[in-house]
């Protein structure tokens, strides 16, 4: 059994064969599927998605690259989210600092609303980093230290590349690290940046429709190409893919509280 963790499978890419990439996913192994939100559209399309498939669950954010143009009632409306049972986690938020350097201050306070509201409803978070480690770690730390109930502060960096410093610090903040098909990239250096990471803090994803894991890269992804993912986990940890699949899942249900 395998636990994706991360996919999109509420965007245009999926509009055509959803049914056929679910079957796959499925054929797989694949038990459940998460759908991490960008937007206030993508959560009623993914809770969309989840009334047509059990095995799809809902979180609801507001991506940091959607926080330009987001307003305070945006963000009340994530907050109505979040007490809906349907929502297990708040995510994807986080920082990218590749695209735009002209709103860092606004991504940070609306990121900063997404952990304290996470503590507040005592559901995960998944984060978003790109370029942007040293001051997301920092955020995190302070909003942990700050809070009255830091340890309701957790869950996953996803598409996790490292360095092995960053590793360190999202291991002391108590986090698991989401690992997707950049483990599979050829000079990628992922295993190496997620050498000291053990194995009871590692979730499997992929990212769907990115990111495509070797030998698919350039390719849209699925979920069901997450066993790639799971097969370079297990050649460079030495285990069996049995091994892999029985530990990430474990993982998995016990970040977001899903039930076999």
């Amino acid at each position: 059994m395998l636990i994706e963790t991360h996919a999109h499978l509420y965007l245009e890419q999926f509009q055509e064969d959803l049914e056929i990439v679910v079957e796959r996913a499925e054929e797989a192994g694949v038990r459940y599927i998460l759908l991490p939100a960008i937007d206030l559209a993508s959560i009623e399309q993914a809770i969309s998605l989840s009334e047509r498939w059990d095995m799809m669950k809902v979180m609801a954010a507001l991506h940091p690259s959607e926080v330009k143009d987001a307003e305070d009632a945006d963000f009340h409306k994530i907050e109505e989210w979040a007490q809906d049972d349907r929502i297990i986690a708040i995510g994807e938020t986080g920082l990218d600092y590749y695209w735009d350097r002209t709103f860092d201050e606004k991504q940070q306070d609306f990121l900063r609303r997404h952990i304290r509201l996470a503590a507040k409803v005592d559901k995960p978070l998944v984060f978003h980093d790109r370029e942007a480690s040293t001051d997301l770690i920092q955020i995190v730390r302070e909003e942990k230290e700050a809070s009255s109930t830091p340890d309701k502060i957790r869950g996953v960096f996803h598409c996790f590349g490292g360095p092995e410093s960053v590793s360190k610090a999202v291991l002391d903040l108590g986090f698991h690290v989401g690992l997707g098909g950049t483990l599979t990239f050829k000079n990628g250096g992922v295993p190496d940046a997620v050498s000291s990471v053990p194995m009871d803090r590692i979730v499997l994803e992929t990212d769907a429709p990115f990111l495509a894991p070797a030998p698919n890269r350039g390719k849209r992804n699925e979920p069901s190409w997450m066993k790639l993912v799971a097969e370079k986990l297990a050649e460079v940890r030495g285990l069996s893919i049995q091994e892999v699949e029985a530990v990430t899942t474990e993982n998995a249900l016990r970040v977001f509280g899903l039930s076999r």
